[in-house]
């Protein structure tokens, strides 16, 4: 276990201006009514329209600035923890950078995406940099669109998504404060690589190779049920580990923010980690999977909530395409 002094001082949150009911899901997929929201309990989701995934970026980029009472100027590094991209170079850090009106200011702009995890892993990788002093303040920011790539022959996983951003600003924690990243892991096993992917658009099938009747190799493919095995199995003794690094149990939590799945995910957290009602930060029905935005949505809902205060423990876990786990255990 390795410490760190890390604060979260800000986040921002935006939905798409199109929302999506159950219902109206129902018809696009041409299933019998009730069955969308019987599938995935999200009864809304919000599709972009005009929005660009660096447009919706930028937006919570300020919002968050705004929450901390800071200016871009006070950030050093900007850090795109997104699991889709907006386009395959740049990097969609360089465009929420530019979106932002700050594209001469120099401030260094980079990604690192685990899929679902993304944020997960960026907060964990860039906090150590925190920590170091290397950087004063981080903004992190994952923006989602997911609306772009679904396979709507796959109907329980088109169900399910939605787009959307999400933002946090980190600094080093100031001496008295106990705001701290108590512990992180992360485990990946990629037999279950393709259980969700999308295999076309990089140097294996590249984007010029596109064929109409080959769409599938360009949207989402996701085996659900696989990867449903593969959660049940492996997240307890993961959760465990990461208990046991910290002298933790689940019930010393405030709350415990997963990434927003699907409803049957989210009950298979509960019941196999014993996770109280109580205790679970649960957006999922108003915003379906936003991808590794979901985790930062939930904990920006649940600081606007007041569902923490300062000095409350949390913890942070979801997996991701690849197959991996991933959590971060910190005082808020």
């Amino acid at each position: 276990m390795h410490t760190r002094g890390v604060k979260i001082i800000g986040s921002g949150k935006y939905m798409p201006t199109r929302s999506i009911t159950a219902q109206e899901m129902d018809e696009k997929l041409q299933v019998a009514p009730g069955w969308v929201l019987k599938k995935t309990s999200v009864n809304t989701r919000f599709f972009v329209e005009s929005e660009t995934a660096s447009e919706m970026g930028a937006r919570v980029a300020h919002e968050a600035l705004a929450a901390a009472g800071l200016t871009f100027s006070d950030i050093d590094c900007l850090v795109s923890t997104s699991g889709t991209m907006e386009q395959p170079i740049p990097c969609t850090a360089a465009l929420i950078q530019r979106a932002m009106g700050y594209e001469h200011s120099g401030i260094p702009s980079f990604d690192i995406n685990s899929t679902c995890l993304s944020f997960v892993a960026g907060l964990d990788v860039m906090s150590y940099m925190v920590d170091a002093g290397r950087y004063r303040r981080i903004l992190l920011v994952a923006s989602e669109v997911a609306s772009k790539g679904l396979n709507w022959q796959q109907k329980e996983s088109a169900a399910l998504f939605g787009d959307g951003a999400a933002a946090v600003i980190i600094e080093r924690t100031e001496a008295g404060d106990h705001s701290r990243i108590l512990h992180a892991a992360m485990e990946t096993y990629s037999s279950g690589a393709h259980y969700s992917e999308i295999r076309g658009g990089g140097s294996t099938k590249p984007a010029r190779s596109y064929r109409l009747e080959i769409d599938d190799e360009y949207s989402f493919d996701m085996n659900g049920e696989a990867i449903f095995r593969m959660a049940s199995k492996l997240l307890p003794a993961f959760l465990d580990n990461m208990l046991k690094a910290t002298g933790n149990q689940i019930k010393d939590f405030k709350l415990v923010i997963p990434h927003q799945g699907s409803a049957m995910a989210m009950r298979l957290l509960q019941r196999k980690l014993h996770i109280a009602e109580e205790q679970m930060m649960y957006i999922t029905p108003d915003h379906g999977n936003t991808i590794a935005a979901s985790i930062p949505m939930g904990l920006h809902e649940a600081i606007r909530q007041r569902r923490i205060e300062r000095g409350d423990r949390v913890l942070l876990l979801g997996t991701s395409a690849g197959f991996s786990m991933g959590g971060i255990i910190f005082d808020y």
